[in-house]
């Protein structure tokens, strides 16, 4: 699914074949969870294939390494060539990228000593979910931000995701709803959140959430076609029964969710201004024009 005979991979300052690259048993990062990541898209666009927030990617990947006090040396530009070359190599266009910065062997407790830096990429035409979810509240909160950097993209941090998306799918939804400690809404396994009602969106605050680079963008878009938005703390009653929701991330791009608990929204998704995001965003990344939706907003 990921990789053939063929595939390349970058590791450790090489291009070398996914078949034939090999990593310690004994590193930190495979024993403690001790490694940092990203998830970025490319797609083809008539302009060619373009990497979709490049920089904004690497250099969140660049700081989530310095708040796990992890040596890391690469340079924003120098990732992004590799990058781009790496596709080029695989002939790949519509792609998933995942960066990953691993740690050397070390049981003990301590920083890393020494980090190696891999880029995978694999052919992804679809985001990982379907649209319209059935999602529910999850009985696992997201990690303490006192107990963990909740703002760096931490291999370790997303056991907790796979728990949560986990238990929903053993209950019959599609994916979960995860609050923060105190009961606010936080995000879901591994997107961010958003509802609309009575025409504006909201969104959680940042303090307990992985502020995403598809939420930013949300926020770029609204301002360019005039939707107001709210970032505050908010339970999972508030948002139930709302006019609209959807999830964004990376791979999932913008994602359409049918019901909370059940309780459906109450628009039909196409008539919703989360609807023209979800336009505008598809738009946005093979690089057209999406200004004709301003002049439809009058009719949501």
């Amino acid at each position: 699914m990921y990789y053939n005979d063929k595939t390349i991979l970058f590791y450790d300052g090489e291009y070398v074949k996914a078949k034939e690259a090999k990593t310690d048993l004994y590193g930190q990062s495979l024993h403690y969870g001790y490694a940092v990541f990203e998830g970025i898209k490319s797609y083809k666009t008539a302009n060619g294939t373009k990497i979709f927030k490049a920089k904004e990617h690497y250099e969140r990947l660049i700081k989530s390494a310095e708040a796990m006090h992890i040596p890391f040396s690469y340079s924003t530009r120098e990732m992004i060539d590799v990058t781009y070359k790496l596709l080029e190599i695989n002939n790949l266009s519509n792609a998933y990228i995942r960066p990953l910065v691993i740690c050397s062997p070390n049981m003990s407790l301590s920083k890393g000593q020494k980090s190696y830096l891999v880029i995978e990429a694999w052919n992804w035409d679809n985001g990982y979910l379907a649209n319209k979810l059935r999602i529910m509240t999850s009985s696992f909160q997201r990690p303490n931000p006192k107990a963990f950097k909740i703002e760096a993209k931490v291999s370790g941090h997303y056991v907790n995701s796979i728990l949560a998306s986990q238990e929903a799918k053993d209950k019959g939804f599609d994916e979960a709803l995860v609050l923060d400690e105190n009961g606010n809404v936080a995000e879901s396994s591994g997107a961010n959140v958003f509802y609309e009602k009575d025409g504006k969106l909201y969104t959680p605050q940042k303090g307990n959430i992985l502020p995403g680079i598809t939420r930013a963008t949300v926020f770029e878009i609204c301002n360019q076609l005039g939707i107001s938005y709210e970032e505050k703390l908010f339970t999972p009653q508030e948002m139930q029964g709302a006019d609209a929701a959807f999830f964004c991330g990376t791979a999932a791009e913008i994602v359409a969710v049918e019901s909370l608990n059940d309780i459906p929204f109450r628009m039909n998704w196409e008539d919703s201004l989360s609807a023209k995001i979800q336009q505008a965003y598809r738009h946005l990344v093979v690089e057209e024009n999406y200004s004709y939706l301003k002049s439809s907003l009058q009719n949501v």
